[in-house]
């Protein structure tokens, strides 16, 4: 299984954010995890598609933007524009999810569907051969620096299981007070891609925590 770090930048240092991205870049992550949020559809106010536009250049792997607000359709075309490789959405957000999903595609983006710890599995059953990711929080979302919900960890077994029956090359992302103590559990529960936020931002060396978490992932 390829394994994929994704640092979210929620964690970073605002006041240098194209300076934070380069370094974890160059620390060897796989992508860039950019948490929009709306203090709408979560309890926060983030980021929107100008920044996403102005740390494209900085990025040099995949932006993976994580929509957390309601309404999400006008904003997928802005951040496909803004230079997205992935944009997830969460099923509370959207009208119609079949034709949210369509809209991330034709605009040329990978599209992904979020799941809430409390949020039934049901919501896949008619969408994940459409999907190229499934990322589920292992904390409810809104704020960084929350502890792993331990809980979720049989919702990635299933979620794994649903995806290896349908045979896609889908994506199984967890989100959410993940560190290299945690990391390697949730991989053997089925993840393949992890949003690590304070755990790598908070650190001093930055290479070094990534390090960390593929040696463990390594053991497996």
């Amino acid at each position: 299984m390829t394994f994929r770090i994704a640092p979210s930048i929620l964690s970073a240092d605002f006041a240098r954010l194209g300076e934070e991205v380069r370094s974890v870049v160059r620390a060897g992550a796989d992508l860039i995890h950019f948490d929009v949020m709306d203090n709408h559809y979560v309890p926060n106010l983030t980021v929107g598609p100008l920044v996403c536009a102005a740390l494209k250049p900085h990025a040099g792997v995949p932006l993976d933007v994580h929509l957390m607000v309601r309404p999400v359709d006008r904003l997928v075309p802005e951040f496909a524009k803004a230079g997205a490789g992935i944009i997830s959405f969460h099923p509370e957000a959207s009208e119609h999810v079949d034709r949210t999903i369509a809209l991330i595609r034709e605009h040329g983006c990978k599209a992904g569907l979020v799941l809430n710890p409390a949020t039934p599995l049901a919501c896949l059953d008619y969408t994940l051969e459409k999907l190229d990711l499934v990322l589920l929080m292992s904390v409810n979302p809104g704020f960084g620096g929350q502890q792993f919900i331990a809980s979720v960890l049989p919702k990635i077994a299933e979620v794994r299981r649903r995806i290896d029956s349908c045979g896609k090359p889908i994506w199984l992302e967890v989100d959410g007070g993940i560190k290299p103590d945690n990391i390697a559990q949730a991989a053997r529960a089925g993840a393949d891609t992890f949003v690590a936020g304070s755990a790598i931002f908070g650190a001093k060396d930055y290479a070094a925590v990534i390090k960390d978490m593929r040696a463990r992932l390594a053991a497996l």
